[in-house]
């Protein structure tokens, strides 16, 4: 049994240590709160864009740059972390499903693959890998404006306008709640037709049926000047759109994790210190009881 001196270090690290993770837990609480009224609020304006993208796309054949599907020999990967940890799984996950991705389209023959990180977890990991990463935003977590973001994402755009890559994909923690991140991959460039790529990598309609397996009906639209030109000039908005909801997503996440993280490291302190007190007691106990011993055995040998 440990002396009475080293358990009461112990005892004293472990209650700071719960100090600190109460502390922290609190403010990722309070992040939280207001990523989760963020993202809450976009999405169902980024969902009514997508639909209404949906319906001019799959009823008229109306093209863009946008939707131009090329044979896949370049692609970019968007990573989207966090600058910092203690968050449990939430960067372990994106970064394994970015490697896996990276492994996939290596073993494709893909000539060219590149990558763009935000977040600095990820982009200390991927830039062991020499020439990998294109350019890290981490920066853009901090303060996280629509102007800035879509600065990055026309420059993606860009780049697929100008073949640079035939394929951009996002991937990221998609908010569910509090304690739970669904790892989302998404086809981001080329726009499909209202269809989204999931996890095992099929593509799936995304417009075209509603919550029952029904078919969607198009909705009544009437379009000011002509589809085309609005095609033109909304595409470019619902992907800007889309790639701040991704962030807003994953900045949910991050925050929500961290929050149970936290809670979790608090629970297990509080026991660790139910144990490390009750071991402090017996250890005293028993010294209490052999400093009687040694004077009982010495009054009698005394005596004697």
């Amino acid at each position: 049994m440990a002396n009475l001196k080293e358990v009461r270090t112990r005892i004293a690290s472990v209650s700071s240590t719960q100090q600190i993770t109460s502390a922290m837990k609190m403010v990722s609480a309070a992040k939280f709160r207001r990523a989760q009224n963020a993202i809450l609020g976009m999405r169902p304006y980024a969902a009514m864009l997508k639909d209404i993208i949906g319906d001019i796309d799959v009823e008229d054949g109306v093209q863009t740059p946008y939707h131009e599907v090329r044979r896949t020999d370049s692609v970019l990967l968007v990573v989207v972390t966090s600058n910092k940890g203690l968050c449990g799984a939430f960067n372990s996950n994106v970064i394994k499903e970015a490697t896996s991705r990276l492994e996939k389209y290596r073993k494709a023959g893909c000539t060219k693959i590149s990558m763009i990180t935000i977040g600095k977890r990820g982009t200390e990991f991927f830039s062991k890998q020499k020439g990998l990463v294109k350019a890290s935003y981490d920066d853009v977590l901090d303060n996280p404006q629509f102007d800035a973001i879509s600065q990055i994402c026309e420059s993606m755009m860009l780049s697929y306008c100008n073949k640079e890559y035939d394929c951009i994909e996002l991937i990221y923690n998609q908010f569910k709640n509090s304690l739970t991140q669904i790892l989302s991959t998404e086809q981001f460039l080329p726009v499909t037709n209202g269809e989204r790529k999931t996890k095992n990598g099929t593509l799936q309609a995304a417009n075209t049926v509603d919550k029952n397996n029904e078919p969607r009906k198009n909705n009544d639209y009437i379009f000011e000047p002509d589809k085309v030109k609005i095609m033109q000039e909304m595409i470019p908005l619902t992907l800007r759109s889309q790639f701040y909801r991704v962030i807003l997503d994953s900045l949910a996440s991050e925050h929500g994790a961290r929050m149970t993280a936290m809670q979790k490291a608090t629970d297990n302190a509080t026991e660790l210190l139910k144990e490390l007190r009750l071991s402090y007691n017996k250890a005293r106990q028993a010294a209490i009881t052999n400093e009687i011993i040694e004077i009982v055995s010495g009054s009698e040998a005394l005596k004697g």
